[in-house]
């Protein structure tokens, strides 16, 4: 199926009058709201994102937000209820509306202002601020404002996050310091405690050990030998009535006697009568002397017999063997206890030294990073890294910027376009009649032999299309306003017409507007 455009070019000329009054009457519509609309003045501002002053690979600040999450925030507090309100009580924006509630300012205020935030790249861009209002002077000064705040939101939120993580680490360092404190007291104290039963000397007590189970061994061979000979001996006296040896016998304190005279006497060769050694001696020599004299005279005053003397001796010797086997037993069972108890301490101590460890671990990290903190408060404080700097403050605009009355009217006159056609579209469609050999064709089931046009009537003259009535009302109702607001919005009709008029017309009287480079 081809496209007949002779047959549609034929009928957009046929309702071209209708057309061009439905695009006529958009296109006046539209220019009437553009110019109802009060004409509204933006300042801007601009702000830049800085770098940081400082290079990061020597000094980096504690703050990690982004730019854009931070004027997101600051954004944020901007438009707050109270902030907004503040706003417009400051500036006297609503003094002659006071009917308004404050749900209706802050919606009015929230549409007014305009925070451009663009994608920054490499940490820098270029904040734009601006703000909408009826008179260009206010326009730039609330713009200012909100500059101002965006300003300081940015520098007390970078300051107040680098001071909460200085604070933060301080505190961290203080309380590992505390906690390093209170584990080294709990290791000094637990090795106190068990001094006799760490780990550390662990060989030492095995070998000591060992040394005494074989001492022990040794004493009681040694007992066993006397107490041996001390039965022999007695067996022997008990059969005979004397001992084998015919010697004078003497008591063990009558040899230990000899011998220390035969040491003193050494000493005194080579030493002085005043020393430490020789006095010793010489007490010693004094309270066996004593002890020999004591023993005599609980004998008659004379000497012992040879089994008394021999039975003195051994007894002597099993009672002192006896008391080293009892120091033995009890080191031995001190040695013991202390060996079993070691496994446990070693434990219980490695355990206190690894949390020691690990405190101390986090004390050094938790150092380093209050010294970067340190460095990243005073980065903020002096206002050395990255930060927002106004670079162009706002002032009043010369030109309104709303509404864009040129784009009104061509929106209008695109939508009398469109209306036009839908317009065409829908009598099309609702048109049954036949008015091409295709249609009749279609409607016959077989092509026709020919066709014969409509044929007007007698008097063609005497018929006037709705179109041309309808275009005839349009420019009769359109025009006289297109000159009423020429008149009032662009020049007097008067100078047009070159007439001079020395009284002035009420409606003339009104100031025109600012032209617009839109």
């Amino acid at each position: 199926m081809t496209l007949d455009l002779q047959f549609y070019l034929s009928l957009i000329l046929r309702r071209l009058p209708v057309i061009a009054a439905i695009i006529f009457t958009a296109t006046t519509a539209g220019i009437l709201f553009a110019l109802s609309l009060p004409p509204v003045f933006r300042a801007e501002a601009r702000l830049l994102i800085e770098n940081a002053q400082i290079p990061a690979e020597l000094a980096a600040s504690t703050v990690r937000s982004t730019t854009q999450e931070i004027l997101l925030a600051i954004q944020q507090r901007i438009m707050t209820r109270e902030n907004l309100l503040d706003l417009a009580t400051r500036n006297d924006l609503y003094v002659s509306a006071p009917q308004m509630t404050d749900e209706q300012k802050l919606l009015d205020v929230s549409d007014r202002i305009s925070i451009y935030m663009p994608n920054t790249q490499g940490s820098t861009g270029v904040v734009t601020v601006s703000f909408g209002a009826s008179e260009p002077e206010l326009s730039a000064r609330v713009t200012n404002e909100i500059a101002d705040q965006i300003l300081q939101w940015n520098t007390e939120l970078r300051t107040k996050a680098s001071a909460s993580t200085l604070d933060f680490f301080e505190q961290e360092v203080q309380r590992l310091t505390d906690e390093l404190a209170q584990q080294n007291a709990m290791i000094l104290e637990f090795e106190q405690n068990n001094r006799d039963a760490l780990p550390e000397s662990l060989e030492f007590r095995r070998t000591r050990l060992a040394a005494q189970q074989e001492r022990l061994l040794q004493v009681d061979r040694e007992l066993a030998a006397l107490r041996d000979r001390r039965q022999r001996l007695t067996e022997l006296y008990d059969r005979t009535g004397r001992t084998v040896t015919n010697a004078e016998a003497r008591t063990p304190e009558e040899e230990r006697l000899d011998l220390l005279r035969q040491e003193l006497a050494s000493a005194l060769v080579v030493l002085s009568s005043t020393n430490p050694r020789v006095r010793a001696l010489q007490n010693e020599v004094n309270a066996l002397e004593e002890a020999v004299k004591e023993q005599r005279d609980a004998a008659g005053g004379g000497r012992l017999t040879p089994f008394e003397v021999q039975m003195l001796d051994i007894d002597g010797q099993i009672s002192y063997l006896a008391e080293q086997k009892a120091l033995v037993e009890k080191d031995l069972g001190l040695l013991q206890t202390s060996i079993e108890a070691t496994p446990g301490n070693s434990i219980r101590l490695a355990e206190l030294r690894s949390n020691y460890e690990t405190l101390r671990v986090q004390y050094e990290q938790a150092v380093a990073s209050l010294s970067q903190a340190r460095m990243g408060d005073r980065i903020e404080a002096t206002d050395r890294g990255q930060r927002i700097s106004m670079i162009e403050k706002a002032f009043p605009p010369v030109v309104r910027s709303e509404p864009n009355r040129r784009r009104i009217a061509v929106a209008a006159f695109g939508a009398g376009v469109i209306l036009s056609g839908a317009l065409l579209f829908l009598l099309e469609i609702m048109n049954q009649t036949i008015r091409r050999p295709s249609e009749l064709a279609k409607v016959i089931g077989a092509p026709p032999f020919a066709t014969v046009g409509f044929l007007d009537g007698a008097a063609p003259g005497r018929r006037v299309s709705n179109g041309s009535f309808a275009l005839l009302a349009v420019f009769l109702i359109n025009i006289p306003v297109l000159l009423l607001l020429i008149h009032i919005y662009v020049v007097p009709i008067g100078s047009l017409l070159g007439v001079a008029s020395n009284t002035t017309d009420t409606k003339g009287a009104v100031e025109p507007a600012p032209a617009s480079t839109e």
